[in-house]
């Protein structure tokens, strides 16, 4: 059973692979065996990131991108090539929820509502399609979109959020029907996790327990519980899935 999560000789791009849900994907997909690319704006963070995998015998490189930028992901795709010979795997991961576009729906201005699309459906978009070439040049390419509970359910004064996760999750669907049976795509959707990103979340204390309160495993995750089944639909085990949005939500969307 072990082999069919084993990523040896496999070669996996993670888009805001620096820090949280992204840093443990690309650690999580090193650990596997797979050659990994965690991508991201801020280059120390991502550098430190491919440090951390190199000094545990992985292989490893970071290369600083901004996924709306065309040229920029061009880049990543061509600098991965380069360095590993073609890619197999793409991590959708890069996205954000920013203050500015909370709120009712009189009160977002489309712009916010325009930003929010063009990082979290527009980005894993352009990277998935330059990529395309050499996905479907593998031996089992492989497409994962980290979209969130929020591409499943509606979740008040996020709506901006919410359309751009329901759009990634549509996209997960209408991809894995285009490139099947050559490249596997499907999504994880997690739940609320601990990261930098909720930190302020999790210290209000109201805030905190009303998600507590909804989620049947009484807790937020923890990135590594979002990459153990990044890593599964990345690998073998998931030999039969695609089109498919595996709820990593502690129970959020069972209500």
């Amino acid at each position: 059973m072990s082999e069919l999560f084993d990523l040896d000789g496999r070669v996996a791009v993670v888009t805001g692979g620096g820090r949280g849900i992204g840093r443990a994907i690309a650690t999580e997909l090193a650990d596997a065996g797979a050659a990994v690319v965690p991508s991201a704006r801020s280059t120390d963070e991502i550098e430190a990131v491919a440090a951390e995998i190199e000094e545990t015998g992985g292989d490893a490189l970071a290369v600083p991108a901004n996924v709306t930028d065309p040229n920029d992901v061009s880049d990543v795709i061509e600098r991965t090539v380069e360095a590993f010979g073609g890619v197999d795997i793409v991590v959708n991961n890069a996205g954000f929820n920013p203050d500015d576009a909370l709120g009712r729906p009189e009160d977002v201005d489309t712009a916010d509502l325009d930003r929010v699309m063009d990082v979290n459906l527009n980005g894993a978009y352009e990277v998935t399609r330059t990529a395309a070439d050499h996905l479907l040049e593998s031996d089992g390419g492989s497409v994962i979109n980290v979209a969130s509970v929020g591409g499943l359910v509606g979740l008040p004064r996020q709506h901006p959020y919410v359309a751009s996760k329901h759009g990634l999750v549509g996209l997960t669907k209408s991809m894995s029907l285009d490139w099947a049976p050559e490249v596997r795509v499907n999504a994880v959707a997690p739940g609320y996790v601990s990261t930098e990103l909720t930190a302020a979340l999790e210290e209000n204390d109201r805030l905190r327990q009303s998600i507590i309160d909804r989620t049947p495993l009484d807790r937020f995750a923890e990135p590594d519980e979002i990459a153990g089944p990044v890593v599964f639909l990345a690998s073998e085990a998931a030999s039969y899935m695609t089109g498919s949005v595996l709820a990593a939500d502690g129970g959020w969307t069972a209500r």
